[in-house]
């Protein structure tokens, strides 16, 4: 199911009904918009010949909203663990000037240029994600995916270079 032509047609005749779907489980209408997106992108990357019905693609939004929930329910988790907002935490664990010095190095070679972008935004101007994925015009979701990657890049490369 790599035909263009194919995924067009498909995509005329079952986005309404998809995004209607996936706004009535999600109640956000970018998210919903953003996750039928997703669905045909995979569509375009897939190289598989099998036939794609209407309850497919309802279910392959279904899955895609569901684990959006699923990592919402992560992603407070992290963002109580890791993005502290208030002023009660121990400044004797904050790394060393040079750790620092790596960690901005790293942030300018390692990154790619949006994903570099949310990091300034969230860490040196203190914004909070909603107010990123507006300003960058990207999802909130997008906005903590790249937070998310971005510092797992750095974390590894810290503890790969000691």
């Amino acid at each position: 199911m790599n035909n263009r032509n194919d995924i067009e047609q498909l995509f005329k005749a079952n986005y309404e009904r998809m995004y209607r779907f996936a706004v009535a489980i999600l109640h956000d209408d970018d998210l919903a918009h953003d996750i039928v997106h997703d669905v045909f992108a995979s569509l375009l990357d897939n190289t598989s010949d099998s036939a794609v019905t209407e309850s497919y693609l309802l279910r392959a939004v279904k899955n895609r909203c569901l684990n959006h929930i699923r990592d919402c329910g992560i992603h407070q988790r992290v963002e109580n663990r890791y993005f502290i907002e208030n002023d009660e935490y121990n400044t004797e664990d904050w790394p060393d000037e040079e750790t620092i010095t790596k960690i901005y190095a790293l942030i300018q070679s390692e990154l790619m240029p949006q994903a570099r972008r949310v990091m300034e935004l969230r860490f040196s101007d203190g914004l909070q994600f909603s107010k990123i994925a507006n300003l960058m015009q990207i999802s909130e979701s997008a906005v903590y995916c790249h937070l998310s990657n971005a510092l797992k890049t750095i974390r590894q490369k810290l503890i790969n270079n000691g």
